[in-house]
């Protein structure tokens, strides 16, 4: 059984891009609420079909079903209501990939509270910017790294926050969830009146990492997870009664992206791997094990997995493996299938949208291209004047909005009308993110428009550079980024980190030079190399080459907060 074509008009299987772009539409319902509307519909119709297959690196294992999933959320929407919770109120979660994320979320869905993930390598003064800025009311967590500490520290600077939870070992001044949540009932009907969910309620609300400044906030409304169809059905082409996994926190959005609302309306379930740290060997292990079908990671996973012997797994199962979060380079796609003949299909989007740009059925793949336009999306390439770029040219990507917004799309930043109305600005949304078109129609990621150097008249790519450090072996990680020079107006810098085996020195830095002088145009060969041993990064990951420049050039960050400081990234590798 699966429910999203009940959302969807010419719900088909799709073999053609042309069709699937032209045809496939969202019907949008009244009142959508994911948690009655999906989680409730298949406890009622299909009680037994798989909801999420739990484990964690202790060997600890749980297999929801989806009327498992529906019996724990109404017990948890009872105590949360309990605690005072309704609509309206925003409660964060700091639950890593434990269990009880999925009956809290699903629960605050029933209540049309607002949901606030969060990662688990928050600090109190993150912690603290994060409950003032959304009025946090309820914060739950899970103790492993010690964030219940940094919470706490926040408190004296928080007046909003009310009540702490937690789902771990008892703490005093926390009600321990597990204690009581058997003691409220498994019936929580869907309300009415005032109290009823409407489609443009705030649903989600997710703070963005950030390269540069303090998180924004980006809130999502009731119908957000109908554009998650896309992403699911016909991007990561999971299968009913498959398992999907998607290598992500759920403090971030890549989390419902992949392990949440697209999946069960196309009928997978979700697979959750609670590590406590990234181990390439452990996770082929768990990918084997439990017969993942379908998969999804960003480029960085990758890069640590075809450096094992891929043949020693059995990975029979698997059949579709999709990548998004950063650009992905060409060496890694052709490893990867070399190795297991699975081609990765790559697309593009953002915490503010569901996926943008695709390879969806009927593409081929073009190693390092993020694919074409998503259904529903109106996407176009503009300069600086806003002219539609032709074919080569480099520009922002942009949405059409002035005929009606994607659904999927987010609804604007909460609480900052400037920030909203500079990001829709003349009928399009502005993604701060630069591309160009080829002569097929595939669309090929530049970086962020702050990311481009322009040195002595050309306009480089960081991406471009890196693609080609890439493919040398000594290279694990690299960021490029521009120097100011008087004479060019920036020189390129490449900061490296090297694999195991590889020393830094004046050699290694020529021949890394020559190698790139060889593979691409010579002007973007990289006249000052920097050997480090880890690339700043935002807490999700992503290479904060803002904080490099920053160094380099002598400029302080304009709104300097710990959040984007440099963390160990939320994969730990």
């Amino acid at each position: 059984m699966v429910l999203y074509k009940e959302f969807v008009e010419n719900a088909r299987e799709y073999t053609d891009y042309d069709d699937l772009k032209k045809n496939f539409k969202i019907r949008i319902p009244a009142n959508f609420n994911f948690a009655y509307d999906v989680v409730d519909r298949y406890a009622k119709d299909d009680p037994q079909k798989r909801a999420l297959v739990w484990c964690d690196d202790s060997d600890e294992e749980h297999i929801f079903t989806f009327s498992d999933i529906s019996e724990m959320s109404k017990r948890t929407a009872n105590f949360l209501a309990a605690q005072g919770i309704k609509k309206g109120d925003a409660v964060m979660l700091i639950l890593r990939r434990r269990y009880e994320f999925w009956w809290f979320i699903i629960a605050l869905h029933r209540i049309g509270a607002i949901v606030v993930p969060a990662t688990d390598q928050l600090l109190a003064k993150d912690i603290e910017y994060r409950n003032n800025a959304a009025e946090i009311k309820m914060i739950v967590s899970f103790d492993e790294p010690g964030v219940q500490k940094e919470i706490e520290k926040s408190l004296g600077s928080s007046p909003t926050v009310k009540t702490l939870v937690t789902v771990g070992p008892d703490r005093s001044g926390w009600i321990n969830f597990h204690s009581v949540c058997d003691t409220y009932k498994a019936d929580f009907p869907r309300p009415s009146g005032e109290a009823a969910t409407n489609n443009e309620d705030i649903m989600l609300l997710y703070f963005t990492s950030g390269t540069s400044g303090y998180p924004k906030m980006v809130q999502h409304n009731f119908v957000y997870p109908l554009g998650h169809i896309v992403t699911a059905k016909y991007w990561q082409n999971v299968v009913d009664n498959g398992v999907h996994l998607t290598v992500a926190e759920t403090g971030w959005a890549k989390a419902v992206w992949g392990k949440l609302y697209g999946q069960w309306l196309a009928g997978s379930a979700v697979f959750a791997y609670d590590m406590t740290s990234f181990k390439p060997d452990k996770m082929l292990q768990k990918i084997s094990h439990y017969k993942i079908t379908t998969f999804c990671a960003p480029p960085t996973v990758y890069r640590y997995l075809i450096r094992q012997d891929l043949k020693k797994y059995d990975l029979s199962a698997l059949t579709y493996c999709v990548t998004a979060g950063e650009a992905l380079n060409a060496e890694v796609y052709n490893k990867f299938y070399e190795q297991t003949g699975i081609r990765m299909f790559e697309a593009y989007g953002q915490t503010e949208a569901t996926v943008i740009v695709g390879n969806f059925p009927g593409m081929t793949p073009k190693p390092g291209s993020m694919g074409k336009p998503a259904p529903g999306y109106d996407v176009d390439i503009i300069d600086v004047d806003g002219k539609k770029c032709k074919a080569g040219e480099t520009g922002e990507i942009v949405i059409h909005v002035d005929k009606g917004r994607p659904f999927g799309l987010f609804a604007g930043y909460y609480r900052d009308v400037s920030l909203t109305a500079a990001a829709f600005d003349s009928g399009l949304y502005h993604t701060g993110d630069t591309a160009y078109f080829d002569e097929d129609g595939y669309i090929w990621f530049v970086g962020r428009t702050d990311d481009i150097i322009k040195s002595s008249g050309y306009r480089i790519s960081p991406f471009e550079v890196e693609s080609v450090l890439m493919q040398h072996p000594s290279v694990l990680e690299c960021a490029v980024t521009g120097v100011e020079d008087p004479k060019r107006g920036q020189l390129v810098k490449a900061t490296i980190v090297l694999n195991k085996g590889y020393k830094p020195g004046k050699d290694l830095e020529i021949e890394l030079q020559d190698y790139v002088k060889h593979q691409t145009a010579s002007y973007k060969h990289p006249r000052i190399i920097e050997f480090v041993k880890e690339l700043p990064k935002t807490i999700s990951g992503k290479i904060r080459r803002v904080e490099i420049r920053e160094k380099d050039n002598g400029t302080a960050p304009k709104k300097p907060n710990r959040n984007d400081l440099f963390l160990i990234s939320t994969l730990k590798v």
